[in-house]
C-alpha cells in the first residue's frame, strides 16, 4: 500500500513539474567573477527562474549551464567547443567580451546559435549567421558618446582605452565622431592598478572630458585616483561602465552611455526592474538587462521551433517588427549581420549609486 502511495505521489510531482524530468539546456559564457559578469549572470538566472515558474518551455524546465571564459579568447574557444560538442545544448547566451566572442564565433559557426550580450566590437557584425547580439556596436555607441560630449559643450577630450577589441573600437569611433580636439589618446591595461601619472597629466592639461573606454574595473581605478587628486573634469564611459555605481563616491557625476536604465518607463522595463529588485534586492544594470533579454530570446526560439539548432538560428534571423521579442531593453530583432535593429544607448549620470537619465530632475 505504501509502495503504491509513493508511486502515486511521484506521478503527481512529475505532472506538476511539467510531466518530465528532462530539461532544455542553454549554455551561458562570461567572466562570472567580474562585476559586469556577475550582473549579467543575475539577469540570466532571473529569466530562467521566471520561465520555469511559468511552466518552463513546452512544459519542460530550462537549465542554464554556466561556464566562465575569463574574458579570454583562448578559454572562450574551449568553452564554445564544449557547448558545440554537447548535443543537449541548444543555444548559448554569451559571450560577454569582444575578444572572447570573436574567438568563439568561429567555433559556433555552422553548429550552434549564440546570442552575445554585451559584445560591442564592430568586427562581430556579419562574422557568422549563427551569431547575433542584443546590444548595439561600438561604431554606433562611440558616435553617440561623442555627440553627447559636444552637446554638453565639452570641446577638449583625452582618451584612455583598454588595449583590447572593446577599448580600441569604442575609442576609435568616439575619436572619429568628436568635433572638438582630442589632446591625448593612450592605451591602458584592463587590470591597471594605478592611474596616478594619467590623472596628474589630466590635472595639468585640463581636458574638458576624459573618455575611459574600458570596463568597470579599470574605470574605478581611474575615477578613484581622480577623486584622490581632486581632479575636476567630466569623465565619460560606455556600457562597460554600468557597474561603477556600486562605488557611489568614485562614480558620482560620471556620464555613462548605458544600454539600459532602471528608470526606463516602458512596461516591460518596469516589470523587469521590479522582479530583479525582488530577487536580488538591488537595481539591475545594462549587463543584467541584456543577459535577461538574451536568455528570454533564446527561450522564445526554442518554444517556437523545438530542440533544433538550425531552426533556432533561422527563427532568430526571421524576427520582424511584428514578431520582435519584447525585452527589458526594448523590442529585439536582428539585421542580416546579426546586429540588433534600432537599439542604442541612453546617456545617464551616476548619482548616489543610481544611473539617472541625463537632464532628468
Amino acid at each position: 500500500m505504501r509502495f503504491l502511495l509513493a508511486l502515486t505521489c511521484l506521478a503527481v510531482l512529475g505532472c506538476s513539474a511539467g510531466g518530465t524530468d528532462s530539461a532544455l539546456v542553454l549554455g551561458a559564457a562570461g567572466p562570472w567573477t567580474e562585476g559586469y559578469g556577475q550582473m549579467c549572470r543575475k539577469g540570466i538566472e532571473l529569466a530562467r527562474d521566471e520561465i520555469n515558474a511559468g511552466g518552463g518551455i513546452r512544459r519542460t524546465r530550462l537549465e542554464i549551464r554556466f561556464e566562465d571564459d575569463s574574458a579570454s579568447g583562448v578559454v572562450a574557444t574551449r568553452v564554445a567547443k564544449a557547448f558545440v560538442d554537447d548535443a543537449a545544448v541548444l543555444g548559448v547566451v554569451g559571450h560577454m567580451s569582444s575578444g572572447a566572442m570573436l574567438a568563439a564565433a568561429h567555433v559556433y559557426n555552422g553548429h550552434l546559435a549564440a546570442v552575445a550580450t554585451t559584445v560591442t566590437a564592430p568586427e562581430l557584425s556579419g562574422i557568422s549567421p549563427w551569431i547575433v547580439r542584443v546590444i548595439s556596436s561600438d561604431s554606433a555607441n562611440g558616435v553617440q558618446l561623442a555627440e553627447a560630449a559636444m552637446r554638453l559643450g565639452l570641446k577638449r577630450a583625452s582618451i584612455l582605452y583598454e588595449n583590447d577589441g572593446y577599448g580600441r573600437g569604442l575609442s576609435a569611433s568616439f575619436r572619429a565622431a568628436f568635433k572638438g580636439r582630442v589632446i591625448s589618446n593612450d592605451p591602458i591595461s584592463g587590470d591597471i592598478t594605478s592611474a596616478e601619472p594619467y590623472v596628474a597629466w589630466f590635472k595639468r592639461e585640463r581636458p574638458d572630458v576624459v573618455l575611459v573606454a574600458g570596463n568597470d574595473a579599470s574605470a574605478l581605478v581611474v575615477l578613484r585616483e581622480a577623486r584622490r587628486q581632486q581632479l575636476a573634469t567630466q569623465f565619460i564611459g560606455g556600457d562597460g561602465w554600468t557597474p561603477i555605481v556600486q562605488d557611489t563616491a568614485a562614480s558620482d557625476g560620471a556620464l555613462i552611455g548605458a544600454p539600459f536604465t532602471p528608470e526606463d518607463p516602458r512596461p516591460d522595463a518596469r516589470k523587469f526592474v521590479a522582479a530583479f529588485r525582488a530577487k536580488f534586492h538591488m537595481d539591475p544594470d545594462g549587463n543584467a538587462a541584456l543577459g535577461y533579454d538574451a536568455t528570454r530570446t533564446l527561450a522564445r526560439a526554442i518554444d517556437s521551433e523545438g530542440p533544433d539548432r538550425s531552426a533556432i538560428r533561422d527563427w532568430l534571423h526571421g524576427l520582424t517588427a511584428q514578431t520582435a521579442v519584447a525585452g527589458a531593453t526594448g523590442p529585439i530583432r536582428f539585421l542580416p549581420s546579426g546586429d540588433r535593429v534600432g537599439n542604442g544607448i541612453v546617456l545617464t549620470r551616476a548619482r548616489k549609486g543610481r544611473l539617472v537619465l541625463e537632464g532628468a530632475r
